[in-house]
C-alpha cells in the first residue's frame, strides 16, 4: 500500500498525456460517434484507449532509460548524416503537419466553448485571446506550472462528463456490446468517425511528449526498475481515466442525440448532452469544459512539436531556449492564421483534425518501436516480445482502418477546402 501511494504521488507525465488527448476533438468526435451510431463504436474507443497506455509505456521507458526525448533519441541512434537528414525531414514534417491541424482544431474547440458563454462574440478576437494565453503558459518555460494547469483540467472534464454519462443511466449491456463487439455500420461516414476516434485518442506528438516529460520527472534517477513500474502506473491510471471520459462523452451524446436527426454543429447543440445534469446551465458550463479543453491541447500541440523538432535536430530540450520557443511559436500562428481564414464549420475542422492525425500516427509508432528495440541503446530495458506483439497489432489495425477509411478523408478534405 505504501509503494502504491508513492506511485500516485508522481502521476505527472501520463497526466499531460491524457490532458492533450481529452481536447475538442475528443469531445466533439465522441459527441458526433454518439449521436450518430449510439454505442456502436466504443469499441474504437477501447482499441485506442489500449494503445496509448502501449504506445506511450514505450515512450516514457525511453525517456526515463535515456534522459531524452524521441527526438534526440532518434539522433544519437542513427549518426550517418543522410540517414539524420532523412529522419529529420520525415518527422519535422509528419510532426508540424499533424500539429498545425491539431491545433487549429484546438483552437477553434476554446473559440466554440467561450462562444457558448457569450454567443455574439467575436471569433477572432477570441482565437487570439486563447493563442495568447497558451503562448503566455509556455513562454514562461516552467513544465511544473503547465504540467498542473492540465492536470487540473483533466479532471474538470472528466467530472462534468462522468457525473452525467451515470445520470443518463445507460444500458450497461448495450455499452458493454459496444465495448467488445467491434461492428462498423455502412451508412453516412461511420469509418471517418472510426478514424477520427483513433486520432483523436492515440495523438501521434504525445509519443514526443510523454518521452521528454517523462525523461524530466525521472531520467537522472538511478532506480530504473522502479521508475520503470512508476512510469507504467502513471500512464494506465491517467490514460486510462482519459479513456473513460471519452466513452462517457460518447454514452452521453447518445442518451441525448441517438434517433433524434440533430445536426451538430455548434457548441450550443453539444451542449444538450450535459441536460440531465446541469438543466438551464448546460450550455455554459459545456462552455467552460470546451474551452477547458482547448486550452490543455492547445499547449500540448505547440509544446510536442518542439521537443520533437528540437530533439531531432541536436538543438536539445530546453523550454527556455530561444529555438524552442520559436518552433512552438511557429505552430501557434499557424493555427490562429487556419482558424481565421478557413471558411469550413470549426465542427469540421476538428474532426478533420483528428481522421489526419490517425495517417500520421503509423510513423512516430514505427520509429519509436525501432529505437526500444535496440538493447543496447536502451541499457538492456529494450521492449519484450508481447509489448512488440502488441505494438504491431496496433500499428497494423490502425493502418487497415486508415486505409479503409481513406475515399472519406478524401472526400473530407475536399469539403474543409471548398469551405
Amino acid at each position: 500500500m505504501g509503494k502504491l501511494k508513492s506511485r500516485l504521488k508522481e502521476v505527472g507525465p501520463g497526466a499531460v498525456v491524457a490532458a492533450a488527448f481529452i481536447g475538442p476533438g475528443t469531445v466533439t468526435t465522441c459527441t458526433v460517434s454518439g449521436a450518430s451510431y449510439g454505442y456502436t463504436l466504443l469499441w474504437a474507443l477501447l482499441f485506442s484507449t489500449i494503445s496509448v497506455i502501449i504506445l506511450q509505456s514505450m515512450a516514457a521507458k525511453l525517456g526515463l532509460v535515456k534522459n531524452i526525448g524521441l527526438g534526440e533519441a532518434l539522433r544519437a541512434k542513427f549518426t550517418r548524416k543522410s540517414v539524420r537528414i532523412f529522419l529529420a525531414t520525415l518527422v519535422i514534417a509528419a510532426v508540424f503537419i499533424g500539429n498545425v491541424a491539431y491545433e487549429t482544431g484546438n483552437i477553434s474547440g476554446g473559440v466554440l466553448g467561450l462562444q457558448a458563454i457569450l454567443p455574439s462574440s467575436s471569433k477572432i478576437m477570441w482565437a487570439t485571446i486563447v493563442t495568447i494565453a497558451a503562448a503566455a503558459l509556455l513562454f514562461s518555460g516552467k513544465y511544473e506550472i503547465v504540467e498542473k494547469f492540465l492536470t487540473g483540467l483533466v479532471v474538470l472534464m472528466g467530472v462534468l462528463f462522468l457525473v452525467t454519462a451515470i445520470a443518463v443511466r445507460p444500458s450497461f449491456a448495450q455499452i458493454l456490446t459496444g465495448l467488445f463487439v467491434p461492428r462498423v455500420p455502412q451508412i453516412n461516414r461511420a469509418w471517418f468517425y472510426v478514424t477520427g476516434l483513433i486520432g483523436t485518442t492515440v495523438v501521434p506528438y504525445n509519443i514526443y511528449l510523454h518521452a521528454s516529460s517523462s525523461a524530466k520527472k525521472w531520467g537522472k534517477r538511478e532506480d530504473k526498475e522502479e521508475c520503470i513500474k512508476t512510469s507504467l502506473a502513471d500512464s494506465i491510471i491517467s490514460i486510462g481515466l482519459g479513456g473513460i471520459i471519452s466513452m462517457a462523452i460518447v454514452i452521453t451524446a447518445s442518451a441525448a442525440f441517438n434517433g433524434t436527426n440533430i445536426s451538430i454543429k455548434s457548441s450550443a447543440a453539444m451542449a444538450q448532452q450535459l441536460t440531465p445534469v446541469l438543466g438551464s446551465w448546460a450550455t455554459g458550463a459545456f462552455g467552460i469544459g470546451l474551452f477547458a479543453a482547448g486550452m490543455s491541447s492547445a499547449i500540448t500541440a505547440p509544446l510536442s512539436a518542439a521537443f520533437a523538432s528540437s530533439g531531432i535536430l541536436g538543438w536539445g530540450e530546453d523550454m527556455k531556449q530561444p529555438r524552442f520557443k520559436l518552433i512552438w511559436g511557429i505552430v501557434l500562428a499557424f493555427g490562429l492564421i487556419a482558424v481565421c481564414t478557413l471558411g469550413a464549420s470549426p465542427t469540421e475542422i476538428i474532426l478533420f483534425a483528428q481522421a489526419a492525425n490517425a495517417f500520421l500516427l503509423p510513423i512516430t509508432a514505427i520509429l519509436l518501436m525501432i529505437v526500444c528495440n535496440d538493447k543496447k541503446f536502451m541499457n538492456g530495458y529494450q521492449n519484450s516480445t508481447l509489448i512488440n506483439l502488441l505494438g504491431v497489432i496496433v500499428i497494423a489495425v490502425t493502418i487497415l482502418i486508415a486505409a479503409r477509411n481513406l475515399s472519406a478523408f478524401t472526400a473530407s478534405l475536399k469539403t474543409l477546402l471548398a469551405g
